[in-house]
């Protein structure tokens, strides 16, 4: 398991409709998304600007439908056999655009996950609209 400084904990969800063109537009989304302060306290800066770090954990939860009965569905998540490519792609699209190691959990382990949230500030990123 992985550990980083400032920066991102991106948990990473795989639907059935998901290819690499959605891996490409997350990995270049996240690198460039503006959420970082600057010098006067505004959201201005990058994990790019501020040479910030990831973190990539898979969470098939994520698609977790929670809308009928009392046990989520997970019938939107994709099966392993098309997650872990995508997984691993996002992974090494994010190495890449950000010249350094990117940590990641171990897919469909059960982990324990600690976070620090400094704000809190949490987005969810989507690669497609609804």
């Amino acid at each position: 398991m992985g550990a980083i400084g400032p920066g991102l904990m991106i948990l990473f969800g795989v639907t059935h409709s998901d290819t690499e063109a959605d891996a490409v537009y997350l990995a270049d989304k996240l690198v460039n998304l503006r959420i970082f302060c600057d010098d006067e306290g505004k959201m201005n800066k990058s994990l790019l600007d501020c040479g910030g770090e990831a973190l990539v954990v898979s969470q098939f939860t994520l698609y977790g439908d929670c809308r009928k009965g009392r046990r989520p569905g997970f019938s939107e998540a994709a099966l392993p056999a098309q997650a872990i490519p995508l997984y691993e792609k996002f992974v090494a699209l994010m190495k890449e655009r950000l010249g350094k190691e990117v940590p990641t959990g171990e897919f469909g382990a059960d982990m324990l996950v600690s976070i620090e949230n400094d704000g809190p500030v949490t987005f969810m990123v989507e690669s497609k609209a609804d």
